[in-house]
């Protein structure tokens, strides 16, 4: 395997895997020179002499030099099958078993936590507790409140839009406690996309991944094209005026937003700087938005008028549910927490403080603001663009929409920055896979950022947020994050009750009964609130099922494994309650939603069979090669076609056992 190596004096080794940048090397002979990367190939650890040559791919035995601004097609794909066209043709016609194959293969905890090496630096642990709930809280508190209230007020559940805010609360909060509980057990930097591949397999995880990424880019491009709405408010101008019409494209798509570019540039800038700088940002922003939502609350109750509660809930218990599905949005980011595992201190503690108390703390806050902003004017006469603004012009202080704007100004930035570290963190970890290109995975090693993919997806963020309306932006972004957040709970659930070598099949194929009839009975639930507009018989049928299945599961399946640091309480039934209300939320989201849902999905899966299963697969085989050679079983993976790696005295042998235990 070729890999990068430091060779920090000559007196100093080589090791099997160690990554890293060769710096502050005298020039000898001119063959090194100071600040190049060598490329190198170790296979055994052994001492180095500057006299002595390394053997490279080849059989050379010269050191391979490149400047570290270079990029080779290795960065993108380095793997077996894509050295040659012979080889690729031979990779589509194993394309079925190797499907299976990766299918079947689940990821070990440690396996993600040695994967880190394959970013050549490693990430800078500097945030606390503290750092967390302010990341938690700008992560989340923005363009949600800020624009989704004015909407889903004035066209959807009216003032009983503070119960739509509570029900999606508290979806959230159940997913937060899953989150913390994988956080703090594999604190990468991979979030999500690592607890599914330990847990549900490569397969499953590259499809949430997929969602992953698209979740961040449509929520960071939503978020931008508000950011310009508050500021044409601050400018005492409409957003039209900052926007350019293209009438040649088609329409929610012909609304060009160069400032949401140019917002989104700035934040990309601070990004790739540092994650301490980034958090130190977040929390002044945060602290001012903080104030300015007590500012909104207290003037806002002063200008109250209970008459504009006089009719609560124009649209019913439908309607609720219906702006609640919507309204996840406002809930969207928290997960962007969880990939800061990696730079945490200590995520024992850390996190479920970080998480869950900004949480708790974001949903109250929604609640009352909602409420608040209800009271102020009747819910058909509210602003869909900037209510909170023009409902403080509407009660005479016209002064105070500037207050108003500047603040949301300063939340969605803060919505942006975090967005912007989180996703950045996603694609670092599924490229240390090879699932995307490695070359997403390089940290720099001054900043300690992933700078590569910081950069891609912010590009990719600002073309999406210069075309697409905000609307279209959110339906979307509901459907990715719901589908993720429900797979994240099956998981949890997985984790607790499943170990492979250790489970018997009867308990095995009892989990995965219950699990079905818990994942079926709620889709079967929300097709029929969605199908059914008055009905309510089949509730009677699907909800009992749920309810059996998961007392079943609480019962007659015994734990396989408990946390080793923090928990999530009242399981199976917190994680069961999650996946029932999420697919139920996804129930009351509109059809075009499912549609690009549906398309995008599809996209994943041609870029997964063409190439993202061929390259995790050379990689996985790749490990278990080398394995073979050295006579070390050193496994990584559990599954159909095993992979090892050799990473050290710290591995842990996982290979499945060839007989697995009966009842």
């Amino acid at each position: 395997m070729v890999g990068m190596v430091a060779l920090e004096d000559y007196g100093g080794y080589l090791v099997e895997d160690s990554v890293a940048t060769a710096f502050a090397l005298e020039d000898r002979d001119g063959d090194l020179m100071e600040g190049e990367m060598v490329r190198t190939v170790a296979l055994e650890a052994m001492p180095w002499r500057p006299d002595m040559g390394v053997e490279i791919e080849g059989g050379s035995s010269e050191i391979t030099r490149r400047r570290g601004c270079s990029c080779t097609k290795d960065d993108f794909l380095p793997e077996e099958s894509f050295k040659s066209w012979g080889n690729y043709v031979n990779a589509i016609k194993h394309l079925p078993e190797r499907l299976v194959d990766r299918v079947l293969s689940r990821s070990k905890d440690l396996a993600e936590l040695q994967v880190k090496k394959r970013s050549e630096h490693e990430m800078k642990k500097t945030l606390s507790w503290w750092d967390l709930i302010w990341f938690g809280m700008g992560a989340v508190i923005g363009a949600g409140i800020f624009v989704l209230t004015g909407q889903e007020a004035r066209n959807g559940a009216g003032p009983a839009i503070v119960l739509s805010y509570a029900i999606s609360g508290v979806s959230a909060l159940l997913s937060v406690f899953c989150y913390t509980e994988f956080a703090v057990e594999i604190p990468v930097a991979g979030g999500s996309f690592a607890y599914l591949r330990v847990e549900l397999g490569d397969f499953m995880a590259f499809i949430a991944a997929g969602n992953i990424l698209l979740e961040y880019v449509i929520g960071g491009a939503a978020v931008a094209r508000s950011w310009t709405a508050y500021f044409a408010t601050l400018c005492n101008k409409d957003a039209a005026d900052f926007r350019i019409t293209a009438h040649s494209l088609p329409e929610n798509y012909n609304e060009l937003d160069p400032i949401a570019v140019g917002i989104i540039a700035i934040i990309c800038i601070v990004a790739v700087l540092s994650t301490k700088g980034s958090s130190r940002l977040n929390y002044i922003a945060s602290v001012v938005h903080i104030v300015v939502i007590i500012f909104i609350i207290i003037c806002g109750l002063i200008k109250a008028d209970t008459k504009n509660y006089s009719n609560f809930a124009p649209k019913g218990v439908r309607g609720i549910f219906k702006s609640s599905a919507v309204l996840f949005f406002a809930y969207v980011g928290f997960d962007a927490v969880s990939t800061m595992a990696e730079e945490t201190k200590n995520p024992a503690k850390d996190i479920p403080i970080g998480l869950v108390g900004s949480m708790v703390i974001t949903t109250a806050l929604y609640c009352i603001l909602a409420v608040t902003l209800c009271l102020m004017q009747p819910f058909g006469s509210i602003d869909a663009d900037a209510p909170f603004s023009k409902a403080f012009e509407a009660v005479g202080w016209g002064w105070a929409q500037y207050v108003v704007a500047a603040g949301a100004l300063k939340g969605m930035t803060s919505v942006l920055l975090v967005g912007a570290v989180g996703q950045a963190r996603y694609l670092t970890h599924i490229a240390r896979t090879h699932m995307l290109p490695p070359w997403f995975a390089k940290v720099h090693p001054k900043t300690g950022t992933p700078i590569n993919a910081t950069i891609v997806m912010l590009a990719a963020t600002a073309v999406i947020a210069f075309f697409t309306k905000l609307d279209i932006l959110a339906n979307l972004l509901s459907i990715s994050t719901l589908f993720i957040f429900m797979l994240v709970s099956v998981a949890l659930l997985v984790r607790r009750y499943y170990v492979s070598g250790e489970t018997t099949r009867e308990n095995r194929n009892k989990l995965i009964v219950f699990l079905l009839l818990i994942i079926t009975s709620s889709i079967a639930t929300a097709a029929y609130w969605g199908a059914s507009p008055n009905g309510w018989i089949a509730f009677c049928i699907t909800v009992p099922i749920w309810l059996l299945a998961t007392i079943g599961l609480w019962l007659f399946v015994p734990h396989a494994r408990d946390p080793k640091l923090w928990g999530v309480p009242l399981v199976p039934w917190l994680p069961s309650a999650s996946i029932a209300i999420n697919i139920f939320l996804l129930g009351s989201i509109d059809k075009d939603s499912f549609i690009r849902f549906s398309v995008w999905t599809a996209v994943l899966l041609l870029y997964y069979f063409f190439f993202g299963l061929h390259a995790s697969y050379d990689t996985a085989k790749e490990f278990d090669e080398k394995a073979t050679q050295d006579g070390t079983w050193r496994k990584i993976e559990e599954g159909n076609v095993p992979s090892v790696t050799k990473s050290g005295t710290d591995a842990e042998d996982s290979r499945i056992d060839p007989a697995e235990p009966t009842a």
